[in-house]
């Protein structure tokens, strides 16, 4: 039998097609600016060269199926000698066939190797031949014959098809020499763009990523550098953008963005410990240098609250996280300095659950790690928790929200009235602190597409990098435009407290300290009524 084969295709003459699997993360470059004049030649040879290689892989392509057509053809040439009309000749003429293996032996002849063999064999031992050959279904040498050939057709649309979509990839993850990618146009670009899609000044970028290297965090790969893998972090929880639209931005496949972000996302979270800190035992600056708080709430240290984050979960776990809006969320209890940084975060908490029983939770769990408090010292929190020893809430159904001491009703009627008021001017900085946080990361304020456990660990990395801005940039545009706005609670998730939860001792203390703070700043208004 006679057999062609195809020409070779010579792929070292088109190395801009390799076989081998591509490494997105070799993907990108930077480029150079100096000769800008360069960049349509140096493009137009680009394309010369792909156009050259995809044409020479539909060249072989041709090849190869020419070469099957070769085969069947010499194969037919064949056929003349060991045709079916010959082994039906020799067939009649031998002794001893019945009828049965008679018909099973044309059946058998269409296999053109079956007939082969059975003109060469002696004639003395064709009719054994036959007899065991035709207990087999002998369709099934001609069926993997034709799959041979089906397969070698196969094989070459694969290897052409890889290559030029290879080929593709290449020219579209690869910038020119001469063109910068997008982390230069940033970095080189204007303070403002920076901000607008880092979502922190360049210093402030740059250091971080310092931190990372440093402490081998995070490491430059062959195409993806730590500022870019931090970039990519950023522009994701910074724009709430999907993984297509960061692909795109940065020019590398869908798994190197979601590899790169859960690395970064891991690195941000593991410095939890360092960037939320307990609270210094000395009494705030921001109460220090006011009259109206200070000395009243000399020993307060932050303030405790918590902040609804919508949530993602299956459709088994929607009854417990649909909260009293009716949307689905997780409950985040939250601790904050009165300079907006956080001191704790704890996401996760079903969107049902009331902010008492969460602090409650987190109080009775030592592995929680809450800050310890000193003795005399206290948070504030709201009348979504019980006033009790170290958390002072406000006092019940007395007007306590900011907007309602304007007009008219401005001034405070009774002790109560006024010990509300600048507990509400206090509590408003943890309000303040998460209109920052979620006017920083978009995200927050949507449900993402991701595994509930990464959605809780986005929120802890935020409150992160909300700290590291804090402490690195005095005059961040967001914490600056904050400091005047006047922010309201949600109404809808106010909630009563867990009267359970609490220990009557511990509220009786609560009560008596709220009470010795509240007259003593009520004696003080009625004598210098103007200094309220």
């Amino acid at each position: 039998t006679v057999v062609y084969a195809p020409r070779v295709l010579d792929m070292s003459l088109h190395h801009n097609a390799p076989l081998d699997s591509l490494d997105e993360d070799a993907s990108s470059g930077s480029g150079n600016n100096k000769r800008q004049s360069a960049a349509p030649s140096s493009s137009g040879r680009q394309k010369r060269s792909r156009k050259a290689t995809g044409d020479a892989i539909v060249d072989a392509m041709l090849e190869i199926a020419a070469a099957s057509k070769m085969r069947a053809a010499a194969l037919m040439k064949n056929e003349d000698r060991f045709s079916i009309s010959k082994c039906i000749k020799v067939l009649d003429e031998m002794q001893g066939v019945d009828q049965r293996l008679y018909f099973l032996a044309l059946d058998l002849f269409e296999n053109s190797n079956a007939r082969e063999t059975f003109i060469a064999l002696k004639s003395e031992k064709r009719l054994m031949w036959l007899q065991g050959k035709c207990k087999i279904n002998t369709s099934a040498n001609m069926d993997d014959f034709d799959i041979e050939l089906d397969e070698m057709e196969l094989v070459a649309a694969s290897v052409g098809y890889y290559c030029y979509n290879s080929m593709n990839k290449q020219s579209q993850h690869s910038l020119s020499p001469n063109q910068p990618n997008y982390m230069t146009e940033l970095m080189e670009g204007s303070e403002d763009a920076c901000r607008e899609m880092l979502r922190m000044d360049k210093h402030v970028f740059q250091k971080l990523c310092g931190i990372f290297r440093q402490r081998g965090m995070l490491r430059d790969t062959a195409g993806v550098s730590i500022e870019e893998q931090l970039a990519i972090f950023l522009n994701i929880v910074g724009h709430n953008e999907r993984n297509r639209v960061i692909q795109d931005r940065f020019q590398h496949s869908g798994e190197t963005i979601s590899r790169h972000f859960n690395n970064v996302l891991k690195a941000i979270k593991s410095l939890s410990r360092e960037f939320l800190q307990a609270p210094p035992e000395n009494t705030p600056l921001q109460i220090l240098c006011s009259k109206r708080h200070f000395p009243y709430f000399k020993d307060c240290i932050g303030v405790i609250d918590g902040m609804h984050i919508p949530a993602n979960v299956p459709a088994k776990d929607q009854t417990r996280f649909r909260n009293k809006k009716g949307s689905l969320s997780q409950n985040v209890l939250a601790a904050c300095t009165f300079d907006l940084q956080f001191i704790f975060i704890y996401p996760g908490w079903e969107g049902s659950v009331s902010d008492s029983r969460v602090l409650q939770a987190v109080l009775n769990d030592p592995d929680q790690n809450f800050p310890h408090i000193p003795e005399g010292k206290y948070y504030l929190v709201d009348s979504s928790y019980l006033n009790t020893e170290g958390f002072i809430s406000p006092f019940q159904g007395i007007r306590y929200c900011m907007h309602e001491f304007k007009g008219a009703n401005s001034l405070p009627r009774h002790v109560h009235e006024l010990f509300n008021h600048r507990h509400s001017t206090l509590h408003h900085a943890i309000l303040r602190t998460f209109h920052v946080l979620k006017e920083r990361f978009p995200i927050l304020k949507l449900a993402p597409q991701y595994a509930f456990q990464i959605q809780r660990d986005i929120v802890i990395a935020a409150c992160v990098i909300h700290n590291f801005i804090r402490q690195e940039d005095c005059n961040d545009w967001l914490f600056s435009r904050v400091e005047e706005m006047i922010l309201e609670e949600d109404p809808d998730f106010a909630d009563l407290p867990d009267m359970e939860s609490g220990s009557p001792l511990k509220e009786q203390m609560g009560m008596l300290l709220r009470d010795s703070i509240a007259t003593s700043m009520w004696n003080d208004f009625l004598n210098e009524w103007n200094e309220w």
